[in-house]
């Protein structure tokens, strides 16, 4: 009976392995692809069958080039999309951690008619297709005559801000009602109480929401597509990308691609290494109570 039970167990620990390699395989190939494509010049691209590694099409040896980083770096567009990646999205971040802070200690921790209401409503917001809203959307902004850069902010906000408010809200009801009474008996505002001790409880969900909202904005195509249609000086790093053009007339810059991608990809790298801490308690505050 023991040694079925020992083989047992080591049949799961092993199927469990290999289904972790597996995962760790279908999440990371796509990106090493990328990296590998990147480090490929334009006739190791067209290799058949393509190789793992870059390799010379002749000798078959290891031969990687920095020509795509070095073309895309020289490339005035691409750099400008990246300084305007960089404003539009820490700026929406940073508008939604700030007004969705302040509906989150609303909702969370003072009493209101319509609370519950106004709870639903921001979740459903969040369940709207972004195309649904983008012609009304661009015809109101068009109408304002808003600029690109500030027609994204806003726009992004639509799906940065319900999320941010309605994760916050579930951390600002988790904290003690007790502190709240404390700072009022200590003399100290609504308003002091949530930014000098409440909103530094809530520092791990801040980051989390505020990575997520940031990755979200860094993204966005599809607005940013459609608001610097007539702004072109306004495009961000994922339209910057898809106006890639080739030294050749009608060819695909896969390798320049695959290298502004791998690019684009490490900022947002670094700041989940940076903040990995931090997520991780936000994603796993209140998960358990006692």
């Amino acid at each position: 009976m023991r040694g079925k039970k020992k083989t047992g167990y080591i049949i799961k620990k092993t199927a469990f392995y290999l289904l972790i390699c597996f995962i760790f395989v279908y999440m990371l190939f796509p990106f090493y692809w990328a990296v590998n494509s990147s480090l490929k010049s334009e006739a190791q691209l067209q290799m058949t069958p393509a190789t793992f590694v870059p390799r010379d099409p002749e000798t078959k040896a290891f031969s990687p080039t920095f020509k795509n980083y070095i073309s895309v770096f020289k490339d005035g567009q691409f750099i400008r999309g990246l300084v305007n990646s960089t404003i539009v999205a820490t700026s929406t971040t940073i508008l939604a951690l700030a007004v969705g802070s302040f509906a989150a200690f609303s909702l969370g921790k003072l009493r209101f008619r319509g609370k519950k209401p106004a709870l639903y409503v921001i979740l459903a917001m969040t369940m709207f297709p972004q195309v649904t809203v983008l012609a009304g959307l661009y015809a109101v902004i068009n109408k304002l005559g808003l600029s690109a850069r500030l027609s994204m902010i806003l726009s992004y906000m639509l799906f940065t801000l319900p999320f941010t408010t309605w994760v916050l809200t579930s951390f600002f009801k988790d904290l003690p009602v007790e502190i709240m009474e404390s700072a009022q008996v200590d003399g100290a505002t609504p308003f002091q109480t949530f930014r000098m001790i409440l909103l530094p409880l809530t520092a791990p969900a801040l980051v989390t929401t505020g990575l997520l909202s940031f990755i979200a904005a860094w993204n966005e195509y599809l607005f940013a597509l459609t608001f610097t249609s007539i702004e072109p000086t306004a495009r961000t790093v994922p339209v910057a990308i898809q106006y890639f053009t080739g030294v050749i007339a009608r060819q695909e810059p896969l390798g320049e691609i695959m290298a502004a991608s791998v690019i684009v990809t490490v900022p947002i790298v670094v700041l989940v290494l940076i903040f990995q801490k931090r997520i991780i308690a936000g994603l796993t505050a209140g998960a358990v109570k006692g």
